[in-house]
């Protein structure tokens, strides 16, 4: 451990060598050619648009100002191509002068998607290599809830086990990311996965966010990316809002078991015609959505859900611009939860049956955000964002019945009270280290979680018994150095380091095995240091290669760093590798493949009849990734995701060596019809095969395989469609986990089983928008 810590320090001194070394290198007598891109019906500047030259190797992006430059151009004329996917490429001939600094505004319009203009290099974020993908489904997936965003993750599954109100059950890359433990998910900067939650480490409920608000996806898997730290090992995705409003509108949506939902998005400034502060381009608008359904089960659900935005977007001055962000989400349901089998097999209950009918709950959280973004006359840009979110949770569940206690059953109550503070602040510059491009960002950070915590024993939602309480106080702080250095015209190197440093504070109490309560106060501070180093060959437009190595690491729940139950292991490591390619094989073909591994030096696995996450040890897994996506003809796409994973115990005897609930292989694909100003339709499968629940793979977790459709009809003025989901009615296990339990009056030993969440029937919505 002493030689890979000295040798990270020593990896932080040369990233900045080259970075001071950089800022002192500059060549005479060439070129520099500047611009912005921004939206030609807003005014607005767009962000990641690729601008590169004709016959040229390399280019760049816009920033987060939407400006661009390139630098170190020879005298010449040059044919400056401009790009993004949603919007109709143009080309301007430049002429540039020696020593001359030449300016060139552009501006694009959006246009119907078109594969054969999609770019597979990413000159500012070459670790976004799933860009393109991310960029094409977020325009041709069907999205209809919260929770269908993150199905946008290439390879991601989700699982819902308690009516609709709880995060969902991730799984990623072999990983049961449990509701995040092991992937990173953030929106608008704002962190969704929450640190020493009441119910798992890593709880990431994302129902806050409103489908029809996202306007991209930024996916990145595996711990290669500097940006991310805390939980990003199998990966990271960064959902942004969207800037503005195109018009806007009403919705209204019904559905089967009771289902019913209401959208308002309403444009504030009506398309830059009004200004709030500044008379440059701005715009606001709101967003609010109303949820109700009962579901499908026996037990009525009474799911209700409310969610309210609120966003400003604004340029300031010609180098400044500000982003304001306010939000509010409160959700209350009842749920079944997960039924063992033998009830179900032995005519106990019906499969949309409940053992425990009060299990349930509800939850809440208020989101602040200010971004400030500026650009400095160096050409460097500083973002700084200040966030700050009050959540409130509360949960009824009863995981084993009466296995505990067989008189009053074993329901426990979770409550999470938390006040979340954090500030983000990055420096990106664009330079030259002799006579090639160097990209350097340097990033600061912290974050504080104060939260109060309970778990308590319950009957019928009455609580009897406190198992334990007490207020965490969690700080993280950050920083990382990022470079990105074109070795050559086709060959870019992306070195990194980040450090984190934790503080884990726990102040209250709990009760030992015996029943007796014992204090539990403490401080711990643990730190880790992550290196990065990734490489991309850029064959030619058409294909780019990459090779990929970082570590990464995930904290673990601070009573148990403080008690010392997680094996001493606060910050567990991991480390991953993979090697890969994007390209074109076809104009309309967009592929990317890879083959990676992952080794993590401690698992967390939920134990759901205690409702704690225990240290299952370390953890290898190794596979293979495919995602492709066809432009058929100029309407008719189709895309198709297949991902193998191979995971094991580190340390433990064949055949129980086996990770609980691991994906081995999973597949999405589709056929989706795709009119701008018409109609349009989707068929869509997901496939999630059969995997071993436990250790020995003595139980089973039932694989499954379903049809979706969509379709929609659409017009300037309104949007009418209807939704399928399970077209074939099939009975399937959504949420499944292997552990014992014991029914009222039991009298038959009891076993380990399997316990499960029926996943949805057949299930029809209706849809009807205005837009105005």
């Amino acid at each position: 451990m002493k030689q890979i810590v000295t040798a990270t320090w020593a990896w932080w001194g040369f990233l900045v060598g080259l970075c001071l070394l950089a800022h002192g290198s500059r060549a005479q007598g060439l070129a520099t050619l500047r611009g912005t891109v921004a939206d030609s019906l807003s005014g607005q500047p767009l962000v990641g648009v690729s601008v590169g030259l004709q016959g040229q190797p390399g280019g760049t992006a816009t920033d987060a100002l939407g400006n661009f430059r390139l630098i170190g151009l020879a005298p010449g004329t040059y044919l400056v191509r401009v790009g993004a996917l949603g919007y109709r490429s143009v080309a301007q001939a430049v002429t540039v002068g020696a020593s001359e600094t030449r300016t060139v505004p552009f501006a694009i319009a959006a246009s119907a998607l078109n594969l054969s203009e999609v770019t597979v290099s990413q000159p500012r974020d070459p670790n976004q290599s799933l860009a393109a993908i991310s960029q094409i489904d977020k325009v041709l997936r069907p999205v209809n809830s919260a929770q269908d965003l993150l199905r946008l993750v290439p390879g991601l599954f989700i699982a819902q086990h308690a009516g609709g109100g709880k995060a969902e059950q991730i799984f990623l890359r072999g990983f049961d990311v449990d509701h995040g433990t092991d992937f990173a998910v953030s929106v608008d900067g704002l962190p969704v996965n929450m640190v020493s939650h009441a119910h798992g480490q890593g709880y990431a409920d994302f129902h806050f966010v409103i489908p029809e608000t996202v306007e991209q996806l930024k996916v990145y898997k595996g711990p290669y990316t500097a940006r991310f730290g805390n939980f990003a090992t199998a990966g990271a995705g960064e959902f942004s809002t969207k800037t503005r409003l195109d018009a806007s509108q009403v919705k209204l949506e019904v559905g089967r078991f009771d289902t019913r939902r209401a959208l308002v998005m309403l444009d504030l400034l009506g398309n830059g015609n009004h200004h709030l502060l500044s008379k440059k381009p701005e715009s606001a608008y709101v967003a609010a959505e109303y949820n109700f359904t009962n579901a499908y089960f026996e037990q009525k659900q009474h799911f209700k859900r409310f969610n309210g935005l609120a966003k400003y977007t604004g340029q300031l001055s010609d180098r400044t611009s500000l982003t304001l962000l306010g939000s509010h989400f409160t959700s209350s349901w009842d749920a079944s939860g997960q039924i063992p089998e033998s009830a179900v097999r032995d005519g106990v209950i019906t499969r949309y049956g409940s053992i425990d009918p009060s299990e349930g709950g509800n939850t809440d959280r208020t989101n602040a955000s200010v971004v400030l973004t500026t650009g400095l006359p160096s050409d460097a840009v500083i973002r700084q964002q200040l966030y700050y979110s009050r959540y409130n949770f509360n949960l009824f569940s009863n995981f084993t019945f009466f296995l505990n206690d067989e008189v009053n059953g074993d329901e426990i109550n979770q409550t999470d009270a938390r006040n979340l503070y954090g500030y983000t602040g990055t420096y990106d510059r664009d330079d030259r280290l002799g006579a090639r491009n160097l990209h350097t960002t340097f990033g600061l950070g912290t974050r504080i979680d104060d939260t109060d915590l309970t778990l308590r024993r319950a009957v019928r939602r009455t609580i009897t018994d406190t198992i334990t309480a007490g207020r965490v106080q969690e700080r993280n702080f950050n920083a990382y150095l990022d470079e990105t250095l074109a070795l050559t015209d086709r060959l870019t190197l992306n070195a990194a380091v980040r450090a984190d440093v934790f503080v884990f504070d726990f102040r209250g109490n709990y009760t030992d095995e015996e029943g007796s309560r014992q204090p539990l106060n403490g401080r711990k501070t643990r730190a880790r240091v992550s290196p990065k180093l990734n490489l991309y060959y850029q064959v030619s437009p058409a294909v780019q290669l990459f090779a990929r190595s970082g570590f990464g690491f995930h904290s673990n729940d601070a009573r148990g760093v403080v008690r010392g139950t997680v094996n001493g292991n606060a910050l567990p490591r991991a480390i991953g590798y993979e090697a890969g390619s994007t390209f074109k094989p076809l104009p309309g073909m967009v592929v990317n493949a890879a083959l990676w591994a992952l080794h993590l030096e401690d698992e967390l696995v939920y134990v759901g009849d205690v409702a704690i996450v225990e240290s299952a040890g370390r953890t290898r897994r190794y596979g293979a990734d495919l995602s492709v996506r066809y432009q058929l003809t100029r309407f008719l796409f189709a895309d198709v995701d297949l991902n193998y994973n191979h995971g094991r115990l580190v340390g433990v005897a064949e055949g129980e060596n086996f990770i609980p609930l691991a994906p081995r292989f999973t597949s999405v694909g589709g056929l989706t019809l795709k009119n701008p100003q018409g109609f349009s339709a989707s068929l869509r499968y997901r496939h999630l095969d059969s995997r071993a629940a436990n250790e020995d793979n003595s139980i089973r977790a039932r694989g499954y395989f379903l049809l979706d459709g969509v379709l929609s009809y659409t017009r300037p003025r309104y949007q009418i469609g209807a939704t399928a989901e399970n077209l074939l009615n099939v009975d399937w296990n959504e949420a499944q986990f292997a552990n014992p339990s014991r029914l009222r009056g039991q009298t038959e030993p009891v076993q380990e089983q399997l316990h499960f969440t029926p996943g949805t029937p057949f299930f029809f919505k209706l849809n009807a928008s205005v837009f105005f």
